[in-house]
């Protein structure tokens, strides 16, 4: 008698590998009053909500057309598997926090162990420049109609409010208020940060500022 032949294990997103030992979810059983019977989740193991959250943004279509920005993304061959994700991540402060690609190295589309870190949401926040939203102008500048002269605002991290700096008769130097502020709120946020790479990367990205 023939032994029939596993089936392979459904990869997720078509490229993720999920080789966990142990069960990734819990559910609670739910007995309606109609007699039909629900789940609810109860618990989802973290490590694998981190690493199958990554694998979708780089592989699900549906997903880039609602975040066109990480078209071209990608996961390292290593970090495909979910066992090796999860052996880097446990060595990482992570509760809490997001995982981010490209502070350490700016303008990076691969997720690895070599370019990753966890950050806190302000981190992330204050890392984003928005171009599709604010138009043609330079980043922190935009035009005041009423005084017929470029108006430059930053966002503060700690306030969450947009802070006034001036308006200034070109564009550039409106932008150069911007990064004057921004290299300021850069050194107060590195300053509490625990881990002295996202420190570095913070200061360096805006000390070494380039326009996009």
């Amino acid at each position: 008698m023939k032994s029939k032949e596993l089936d392979a294990p459904k990869l997720v997103y078509g490229v993720g590998i999920n080789d966990a030992d142990y069960v990734i979810q819990k559910m609670e059983t739910i007995k309606c009053i109609d007699g039909k019977i629900k789940y609810k989740l109860i618990w989802f193991c973290p490590f694998y909500r981190v690493w199958r959250s990554m694998v979708e943004r780089c592989y699900s279509d549906k997903y880039q057309s609602r975040q066109p920005t990480y078209k071209g993304c990608s996961v390292s061959e290593e970090w495909k598997t979910f066992s090796n994700f999860k052996a880097w991540m446990v060595t990482q402060d992570w509760d809490g926090m997001q995982l981010d690609k490209d502070l350490l190295v700016e303008g990076n589309k691969v997720y690895g162990p070599d370019t990753c870190v966890f950050v806190t949401r302000m981190v992330n926040n204050f890392t984003i420049d928005s171009g599709s939203k604010r138009g043609d102008w330079m980043i922190g500048a935009c035009w005041h109609k009423g005084a017929s002269k470029f108006m430059s605002k930053c966002q503060n991290p700690f306030s969450g409010e947009q802070e006034y700096l001036g308006l200034f008769t070109c564009e550039q130097e409106a932008h150069n208020a911007w990064l004057k502020r921004k290299l300021g709120l850069a050194h107060e946020l590195a300053a509490i940060q625990t881990d002295t790479r996202v420190a570095k990367a913070l200061i360096a990205r805006y000390t070494n500022y380039k326009t996009h």
